[in-house]
């Protein structure tokens, strides 16, 4: 924020109340050029067509599906992101859910808070991670980084996105109900898009069943959370570790009762040094646009 005030005049649409961000936007409208989103705010058409000058979105995140890209290029607005910059986060993250899930950390944790520990009340031992299948949808960047994070611990690999991944050294599954059907746990790192939204339904949470662990950490809307809630709570999916959800920030009040379940509040790439890096790109690619220059980063 500081480094956008120090470069651009900046008219903060967030800080204004609801009831006073028609008269705000009537306002700044004619003088704005440049505008800076995230991820899950994204930028509708709407907003667009009442910024009649608007040249360029630059999205602090690496998703972009939360802004309209036929609004974008019918007013010829460029659109940016930030990838690369936040792979490795996202990918220890999606490593430390597959973990916890496994070994269930968080319920262990609750199990000593409670006292039960003291108590001499049981536990069930989980199975191990090792020789366990693991499936990721979606092989880009970051699903490639989980996939190497993965190799060490002694578990298969396989991927699936409909279009195949040249010198892949992971196989690919013939489809993603197959490619769920043959792994323990299924880790989504494909991009939201109109293909993917509502991708893991219940044809795919029932082929990776009653002992499978879905992890996410891409969009909420790649999974149909309905029918994910009926498959925790049927007993026809074993588990979830959750990093994204449908409706941000609310999260369904079912996935908080269940022990099988571990949620973060979309964190993946929520450390200091991605964070920062990602914000640098946000403005290298305002300052690059106004300067006439190549963008560091433009969505294709």
């Amino acid at each position: 924020m500081e480094a956008l005030e120090r470069g651009f005049t900046c008219h903060h649409l967030w800080r204004v109340a609801d009831d006073g961000r028609d008269a705000f936007l009537d306002r700044v409208a004619p003088r704005v050029r440049g505008a800076v989103t995230n991820g899950a705010v994204g930028m509708s058409g709407t907003l667009m067509r009442r910024l009649p000058e608007l040249e360029i979105v630059a999205v602090f995140g690496v998703g972009v599906d939360a802004v309209d890209l036929a609004a974008a290029r019918q007013q010829g607005v460029q659109v940016t992101n930030t990838p690369d910059v936040l792979t490795d986060d996202v990918a220890d993250l999606a490593m430390a859910l597959i973990l916890a899930a496994a070994r269930r950390i968080c319920a262990l944790d609750r199990f000593v808070r409670a006292g039960e520990w003291e108590k001499g009340k049981d536990l069930l031992a989980p199975p191990s991670l090792r020789g366990k299948t693991v499936g990721i949808f979606g092989f880009g960047r970051i699903g490639r980084a989980v996939a190497r994070r993965l190799a060490p611990f002694g578990v298969h690999l396989r991927y699936f996105q409909p279009r195949p991944v040249d010198d892949a050294a992971v196989p690919r599954a013939a489809s993603l109900e197959a490619l769920a059907n043959e792994s323990d746990y299924l880790v989504v790192c494909a991009a939201a898009t109109e293909q993917t939204r509502g991708a893991i339904g219940s044809e795919a949470l029932a082929a990776l069943g009653p002992s499978g662990v879905l992890v996410n950490v891409a969009r909420g809307a790649i999974v149909d959370e309905p029918a994910l809630l009926h498959a925790l709570r049927s007993g026809e999916l074993g588990g979830a570790a959750l990093d994204v959800f449908a409706d941000e920030p609310h999260v369904p009040p079912e996935l908080l009762e269940l022990d099988s379940v571990t949620l973060t509040p979309h964190v993946a790439s929520m450390t200091v040094e991605t964070r920062d890096a990602m914000g640098r790109l946000v403005v290298e690619n305002l300052a690059a646009h106004f300067a006439g220059e190549p963008l560091p980063s433009a969505v294709g």
